[in-house]
């Protein structure tokens, strides 16, 4: 099912170029079930616990690397795709994923049936981002336009205040 679920981001994956970051990769999925099906990618497992950083090291495919960090201390606009599943709450998820991504990218979010797509869309559009499209549990954020200044937000800001 956890594989099934990852899997379902592949061909949206397919269509956008660069690099793929999983944004808080926790237990590998979807980074590492989406690095084996597209091994001509390089993927970033991108988690914040050190712990969950050697079980991903341990497990990932020869083109993931792993980086022990948070969304918010990257470089910004470095990734063609932004992963995004159980994260956090989607307004702040795209406010993590999408500043990740360059021009012409995308951040893909997990989002239940219940998730609030207007928040969601006005955290893309403020981060330059398009209107949230869905694609059957997932939503994907294209980058229209460059990340604004003071983006991302310091480490905690995004939780505590969000911008929808």
């Amino acid at each position: 099912m956890l594989l099934d679920d990852a899997l379902r981001a592949a061909p949206l994956v397919r269509e956008l170029d660069g690099p793929v970051v999983d944004v808080g990769s926790g237990g590998g999925s979807p980074g590492i079930p989406l690095a084996f099906e597209l091994p001509d990618r390089e993927f970033t497992l991108l988690e914040a616990e050190r712990r969950k950083c050697d079980f991903l090291e341990r497990w990932a495919p020869p083109n993931a690397r792993v980086i022990w960090g948070r969304a918010e201390e990257q470089e910004p606009e470095t990734y063609g795709v932004a992963l995004g599943k159980a994260l956090a709450q989607p307004p702040v998820a795209a406010e993590w994923t999408l500043p990740l991504v360059r021009l012409g990218g995308a951040a893909i979010l997990w989002l239940g049936p219940t998730a609030d797509l207007e928040a969601v869309a006005k955290v893309s559009e403020r981060l330059g981002g398009g209107v949230p499209e869905a694609h059957g549990g997932l939503v994907v954020l294209r980058k229209l336009a460059p990340t604004p200044e003071g983006f991302p937000r310091r480490v905690g800001v995004a939780k505590k205040r969000p911008l929808a």
